[in-house]
């Protein structure tokens, strides 16, 4: 069977199979991660990733190539989560890139979409790192360009350039010594090799199953406080301009930056809220406005209007002081003060912080210390660019200093960053919980932004975290020798020890991290932990290290018995 060109339908298709295959083999590739940790999530990541395009990529009424590259892109950059699935969408948005400026793929099409996924996700990444997802994909466009001056069969063209992959995958342990010693393959990378092989079966025509289950996301245990919040504040303003109104654009011709900001420059002289983000086909538009027909005029003007939106806030405000009023009646006796305060949320500041959390006793740390919105999530699950983008519209800062707390988040958290427009955000690429709590401790009012972030840098590099949790399989790393069900205390660079004991393990793992001049120790349980337990560790400690101070604090986080800190 020869095949020359492939149509929208065609690769439309092909995507869905791929993700359908990616979402069926996601437990198999959590299980590749090199830590035996009981949170490995690369599948999951790329799963939830690929799907958030898959969602945008089946709710498409006409099937056209930009529409398919316009789907696939931006759905992909939006759910984006963990380090793999920012990467995948990195891969994605350099693919559409290419493929959206025709209306049939061939081979040399696909060859020169391979190349410029490769370019945009490497420019993606600040280091690179070779044995990875990256150097699969690679490995893939160098043979995709070697194939395009050796057949236009496009079938012969998908086969070799999966076999390549294969290849470059199965040599990813000799390039990366941590994946050699494990006994695995970089997960990453066969999570992209199960989106082609799955791509490939419908482009052979095989029986596949299209239809996938969406499910509406994460969930982040600030959300329904926030969210109560959020009513609260818009029930007790003034709204100056009633009408929430958003809108697409669809471009005529694309829009230049000189008439960009002549629009962004109309719509603040009659509202505010605006936010305006523009690219080769759409501009998409949210103005708060007390007419907003005069927008709508306005972006007539470069083209065609569609996917119109418009909310009355001040009926919504009504309608929601009346729900609240109802809820007060029913729970007021019982509704705590600190809960009341929760729902008051505070004039517009110049800093505002967003921390990703896990753990009652954690997230209680970070209210404390003035963080405005959590989002649940971390090791168990990496919250997506969307996550973000939703918090950073919640906090009323002219300024936004975001604390992953993950060194998996990082990338989705800059991912947002870029999006956003409306406000500054800067990233603080905090790896573990007490970088984020060290963070916060250092930030100054008073001091500028930028003043903030470099002080905040530089802190958190003087931290060392160590943690403590079970191994899901036995394996070698560091060459260590692991089994099922030990203990491992994981530090900044690696593991640190193992054990069959919780409690010399963690012993262990400290004595490793405490130096001469270290002052405080901090352990945060978790909720697998009982309060007089971590305690009467904190006792032997402090035994062990008399000229530092320790202090024991409830984290209640899951899967790790402790998290500690050493400054």
């Amino acid at each position: 069977m020869e095949i020359t060109t492939i149509n929208a339908e065609l690769l439309a298709k092909m995507f869905l199979a791929g993700t359908k295959n990616l979402e069926a083999k996601k437990e198999w590739i959590n299980e590749l991660n090199v830590f035996p940790v009981p949170d490995g999530d690369t599948g999951t990541n790329m799963s939830m990733t690929i799907m958030s395009a898959a969602k945008e990529v089946s709710a498409l009424e006409k099937v056209t190539m930009p529409a398919l590259a316009k789907a696939v892109s931006s759905g992909s950059l939006r759910g984006a989560r963990g380090n793999s699935g920012v990467i995948l969408s990195q891969l994605f948005r350099g693919f559409t890139k290419v493929i959206g400026e025709y209306d049939e793929v061939t081979v040399q099409i696909l060859a020169d979409a391979f190349q410029k996924a490769v370019e945009t996700a490497y420019k993606a990444v600040m280091k690179p790192k070779e044995g990875t997802i990256l150097t699969v994909a690679k490995g893939m466009a160098e043979r995709a360009a070697e194939l395009s001056d050796e057949t236009e069969d496009l079938v012969v063209f998908c086969e070799e350039v999966i076999k390549e992959g294969d290849r470059v995958l199965n040599l990813t342990p000799e390039m990366l010594p941590v994946l050699k010693q494990a006994g695995v393959v970089d997960s990453g990378g066969q999570g992209l090799m199960q989106v082609l092989k799955g791509a490939y079966d419908a482009l052979l025509g095989k029986e596949i199953d299209y239809t996938l289950a969406f499910s509406s996301g994460v969930s982040s245990e600030g959300s329904s406080a926030s969210a109560s919040s959020h009513i609260e504040a818009q029930a007790n303003q003034e709204i100056p301009f009633a009408y929430c109104t958003q809108f697409l654009i669809m471009l005529e011709k694309p829009i230049t930056d000189k008439q960009e900001n002549e629009f962004k420059s109309y719509l603040e002289t009659i509202g505010d809220s605006i936010v305006v983000v523009a690219d080769d086909e759409i501009v998409k538009v949210h103005v708060h406005t007390n007419d907003p027909g005069l927008a709508m005029q306005r972006g007539l003007t470069y083209g065609g209007l569609t996917t119109i939106i418009i909310e009355n806030m001040k009926l919504e405000r009504d309608e929601k002081i009346s729900a609240l009023k109802e809820k007060e009646m029913q729970s007021a006796l019982s509704a705590a003060p600190e809960e009341k305060a929760e729902e008051e949320k505070g004039p517009a500041k110049e800093m505002g912080f967003i921390s990703v959390s896990v753990g009652e006793g954690i997230n209680e740390i970070f209210k404390g210390l003035g963080v405005d919105y959590i989002i649940e999530g971390g090791q168990t699950m990496n919250p997506s660019t969307e996550d973000m983008l939703n918090a950073i519209d919640k906090v009323n800062a002219e300024t936004i200093f975001i604390l992953p707390n993950n060194k998996n988040i990082i990338l989705a958290a800059s991912q947002a960053a870029a999006l956003t427009e409306d406000k500054e955000v800067i990233v603080i690429p905090t790896k573990t919980i007490p970088q984020g709590i060290t963070a916060l401790i250092n930030y100054i009012p008073d001091s500028s932004p930028k003043e903030n972030e470099e002080r905040m840098n530089a802190e958190i590099r003087l931290v060392k975290t160590g943690q403590v949790t079970y191994a899901v399989r036995d394996t070698v790393i560091d060459d260590k020798e692991i089994k099922q069900d030990d203990y491992m205390g994981i530090g900044d660079s690696g593991i640190l020890s193992v054990g069959k004991e919780l409690e010399p393990t963690l012993l262990e793992m400290l004595g490793q991290l405490v130096e001469e001049d270290s002052s405080i120790v901090s352990l945060y349980y978790g909720e697998d932990i009982k309060e007089a337990e971590a305690e009467a560790l904190g006792a032997k400690i402090q035994e062990e290290y008399p000229e530092v101070e320790v202090e024991v604090h409830s984290g209640g986080q899951p899967i790790y018995y402790y998290v500690l800190s050493v400054e």
